[in-house]
């Protein structure tokens, strides 16, 4: 029996349909190679199906079984009889005994947005993108935040401070829409904001107000009133900054201008996903305003801060024993500017926020769904967790069907991902965090290197697999592949080996001895891996960074790495042109030290990608066949990457006895296509 030539998946080809409702009747289908004898069984749990010869294609036959649906998750595993006795083939592939815990799984009903699935992605910390209008920049002693003045920034290209969230270098969203022809030239599909809303922070992770977008990243109207002065630390004196982000005329001119915008985005083929950070918000806002800043105001009711009889008092857990004198209160990881949000203990809350899920993926501001922060940690139980994004899932897809709830996730996530939560993850353990230490030996902050784990093929390869088996395929197919992102440090500086971050080692010590040419490997694995590809704003340009905050720096308008900014464009290209990169099936064909080879295919297309991240020359034959290239045949070259620089003139390879065997320079990268 040729095991090698055994496959299936969860796409299309192989689960018809891919996507099904409860009671649908699906086909299951299960490659092996041609004129095998043998029997193949579907089953699940007590369930034994025969499967019968459906038909046969190029070197392969196909099985297939009809399988009536129930409205729950409906598990199964194939099981294999031939010359060589009884096999089990599950996600991770061929075993001699059964793994549970890799059983393909549908949930009926479960489907993923078909514009996500592949869909390429850039992520923006607007601050740090692009100014467009320095009338909206915060101003110098505008106000005071975490007990220093907050400050203008007046080099764009200046390095972030240790203490860099009170900094401002006035990238706003007018910047962003000025930048919208670059974004679509690159080839992106999706833009992905880190938070908008109202908030005294760069960042903008501890949310002052919901319900509008903060006017110093839109439009301010009202611009009265002084900054503070020095010595004044009383935010109840910051007059500026109250009329800016109290005064409604402001706040709805600013919603009106991000509705605008994703008008236009929308317009240029560019969707819209915003930040919710539902788990906990800033000590800035409107519901508690320890800070004073909606004190007094009109329209606002008193902050559970200032008094027991505030609406808002149950939203927070206060600890009694402190009140009034200290006023000690739940706050997030202990910290007290980001008071943990109640719901347990208020309905009006979790209203409250399901009304905000609905709100913005609706008229006239119809985003495209959520990236929700921390989403694990929310509430204080896990029952209670899952509850609430149920509800939330509920009330966000009743809006706008079309709406994807995407997760910021560390560990399992399968909880989660029963087709009744989230849509998906940010992808850190089925994707950046295996590639990172594949082709650098870097965990993701840059606090460790491993050297052992650079260019293991295996390793990556078996943690590819493991992990990837977590995610049904609705999910798997458009998780957020990322290099880099605001949490991390950029990929281009773990390409230097350098553990350290800002503090401990400066900014020089990011951008020393990073290679290019391992990026670009990077950048195409990226591209052509399943998942939705999405960069980290200046990735392409070629950013450096530590951790947060030097991951923050700005985008370098005008000092480009244009050569790397072509190449992700031409990467970009390949992805979207390609169905079976987007949403094919995909298998690793053969993987060794410093190298991986791996297919993405369907039955009218076949993918290969090649990598090299050797510092020497290697030669290797790539089993082909096994993805339905022909056993005789020509593969174009698509894009090809080295030290050297890339090229995307097609050449011809030859296919011989269905192996592609190919000399490889150091650090190379090729993709071909059938």
């Amino acid at each position: 029996m040729n095991i090698q030539a055994i496959y299936s998946d969860g796409t299309a080809e192989y689960r018809t349909p891919m996507e099904p409702e409860p009671f649908d009747l699906v086909t299951i289908r299960l490659r092996v190679y041609h004129q095998e004898d043998l029997e193949a069984f579907l089953v699940s749990g007590d369930k034994n199906i025969r499967m019968h010869l459906e038909r046969a294609r190029g070197e392969f036959d196909y099985y297939a079984c009809d399988v009536k649906l129930e409205d729950e998750e409906f598990r199964y595993h194939f099981e294999i009889v031939g010359d060589y006795g009884l096999y089990y083939y599950d996600r991770v592939g061929l075993w001699r005994d059964h793994r549970e815990h890799y059983e393909f799984s549908i949930m009926p009903g479960f489907s993923t947005p078909s514009w996500s699935k592949g869909a390429v992605m850039y992520q923006i910390l607007v601050d740090r993108f692009c100014k467009g209008d320095p009338s909206t920049d915060v101003e110098t002693n505008e106000y005071h935040y975490v007990g220093a003045p907050v400050e203008r920034v007046e080099n764009w290209d200046a390095i972030p401070a240790n203490l860099d969230i009170g900094r401002f270098y006035g990238g706003d969203l007018e910047g962003v829409r000025q930048k919208l022809h670059y974004l679509r030239s690159l080839g992106v599909e999706v833009i992905y904001f880190n938070p908008l809303f109202v908030s005294p922070s760069n960042h903008k992770y501890d949310t002052s107000d919901y319900d509008y977008i903060d006017p110093h990243l839109t439009v301010i109207k009202k611009d009265g009133g002084e900054c503070l002065k020095d010595g004044d630390y009383d935010n109840s004196h910051a007059t500026k900054y109250k009329l800016r982000v109290t005064n409604k005329e402001n706040l709805e001119a600013s919603n009106q201008f991000f509705a605008d915008f994703v008008r236009e985005a929308h317009e240029k083929g560019i969707r819209v996903i915003i930040d919710g950070v539902f788990n906990h918000c800033g000590s800035f806002n409107k519901w508690l305003n320890r800070e004073k800043i909606y004190s007094k105001e009109e329209g606002y009711a008193p902050g559970a801060y200032e008094s027991k009889d505030s609406p808002y008092h149950n939203f927070f857990y206060f600890y009694e024993d402190t009140w009034p004198d200290n006023k000690s209160y739940d706050g997030w990881w202990s910290h007290d500017t980001l008071p943990k949000l109640n719901y347990e203990e208020s309905p009006e809350l979790c209203q409250y926020v399901l009304n905000i899920g609905r709100k913005w993926v609706s008229e006239p501001y119809n985003c495209d769904g959520w990236r929700l922060d921390v989403a694990a940690d929310l509430g204080h139980s896990e029952e209670f967790n899952h509850k609430f994004w149920h509800d939330f899932r509920d009330a966000v897809k009743s809006a706008n069907p079309n709406a994807i709830i995407l997760a910021e996730h560390y560990g399992n996530p399968t909880a989660w991902l029963a087709g009744d939560q989230w849509d998906t993850v940010m992808n850190y353990d089925a994707f950046m965090e295996p590639l990172t230490f594949f082709l650098t030996g870097m965990e993701k902050h840059s606090d460790e290197f491993q050297p052992s784990a650079i260019g293991d093929g295996e390793r990556f390869k078996n943690t590819m697999l493991h992990f990837m088996a977590r995610l049904k395929t609705p999910s798997l197919y458009c998780a957020m592949n990322q290099l880099s992102n605001h949490d991390h440090s950029r990929f281009l500086t773990r390409t230097n080996h350098t553990v350290g971050r800002l503090a401990t080692k400066g900014a020089k010590a990011a951008e020393d001895g990073v290679s290019i040419p391992v990026m670009k490997l990077a950048e195409m694995v990226q591209m052509t891996w399943p998942g939705a590809p999405t960069l980290y704003y200046g990735d392409e340009a070629g950013v450096c960074g530590f951790t947060d905050p030097d991951s923050r720096r700005t985008y370098p308008w005008g000092h480009c790495n244009y050569d790397l900014i072509d190449y992700t464009r031409d990467m970009i290209m390949v992805h979207k042109l390609s169905p079976a990169i987007k949403q094919g099936s995909f298998r690793f064909l053969n993987c060794g030290q410093g190298f991986i080879s791996y297919a993405r295919f369907t039955a009218n297309e076949q993918v290969i990608v090649v990598i090299n991240s050797n510092g020497n020359g290697i030669e290797v034959d790539i089993p082909v066949w096994i993805a339905g290239v022909p056993l005789n045949c020509n593969l174009e070259r698509v894009i090809m990457t080295n030290e050297v620089g890339y090229s995307i003139m097609p050449t011809d390879i030859i296919v011989e006895g269905g192996n592609l065997h190919v000399s490889l320079q150091p650090y190379t990268g090729i993709v071909y296509k059938r």
